[in-house]
């Protein structure tokens, strides 16, 4: 039984890891990862129980300089997240530099007042001799409640990092029934589902002028889910990108993004794609609202 809960955000630069991490914990895909930056675009909740401890964690888009209106509602979104909460994860990657973006952040976890703890992800890639130094910077600036190095891709850290996490779950009641990992509705699951394949088949920036709107999800008596899903891009051209040659590109983004979204659902989906174009989509804010990118 549930007894205790708490809040934690997880915090970073993009493309530090923190989705990756956020899965890691849960158990399950929760969160669509890329190799590109600025993949998360609405703050999502892992949910994970041990013994009586609940502990949600919000991960996060990438803090960065915006250049565009959803970008300047993602910074929102990372701001609002490191106040009111139980504690701070603040992910980076072990490289003994504090960026322009790690300062702000730490300057933001000091101003909320929470407790912060420092985790430094990709430890898999550099020899273990030069986390000391990143240790070193990191602990100049910032009075940290405990330094964790994991590898969120191999697993490698991520228990210690729970252990350290139980520490700030306080006596109160159960956030989420038991069974829910996540507070994101099926729908939007799928939709991102969609836009991870995006981000993975496609280049540059084409994907990030890339949403994915879900026009109709239904369950048959058969218990087969129907799908009809409209990508959105920003320019003709890129709408010729997307589709590709005699619908090749269009045909392998959704039969990846079908075989991801029957894993998630545990069910046989028929899914329909389109492609549609809206320009500068990213710099209204009516539309920015209509994909689902919205504090409300």
């Amino acid at each position: 039984m549930i007894t205790k809960s708490a809040m934690i955000t997880i915090a970073g630069r993009p493309n530090v890891g923190k989705s990756t991490l956020t899965n890691a914990i849960v158990g399950e895909k929760v969160a669509i990862v890329s190799n590109k930056p600025q993949t998360t675009r609405n703050r999502i909740c892992g949910v994970w129980n041990h013994e009586d401890t609940q502990i949600v964690f919000m991960d996060t888009p990438g803090f960065h300089k915006p250049r565009t209106r959803l970008g300047d509602y993602m910074v929102d979104v990372v701001k609002e997240s490191v106040a009111d909460v139980d504690a701070i994860l603040l992910v980076v990657e072990p490289i003994a530099n504090i960026g322009t973006q790690e300062e702000e952040l730490i300057k933001q976890i000091k101003s909320s007042g929470a407790p912060a703890i420092l985790v430094i992800n990709k430890i898999d890639t550099v020899e273990k001799d030069t986390l000391l130094a990143v240790i070193a910077v990191y602990s100049q600036a910032h009075d940290f409640e405990a330094i964790v190095p994991i590898s969120a891709k191999e697993g490698d850290g991520v228990q210690t990092l729970l252990e350290e996490c139980c520490k700030f779950a306080e006596e109160g009641p159960q956030l989420f029934p038991d069974g829910m990992v996540s507070d994101q509705p099926e729908r939007q699951v799928i939709a991102e589902i969609i836009r991870e394949k995006l981000l993975w088949c496609l280049d540059k920036e084409i994907p990030h002028g890339t949403a994915v709107e879900i026009v109709r999800f239904s369950e048959r008596d058969s218990g087969v889910i129907d799908v009809d899903a409209t990508i959105y891009c920003e320019k003709a051209s890129h709408k010729g990108i997307i589709i590709g040659k005699q619908g090749a590109m269009l045909k392998k983004i959704s039969s990846m993004a079908r075989e991801d979204c029957e894993r998630f659902m545990g069910a046989k989906i028929f899914l329909q794609t389109w492609v549609k174009v809206k320009e500068n989509w990213r710099d209204s804010n009516f539309l920015i609202h209509n994909f689902g990118y919205t504090n409300d």
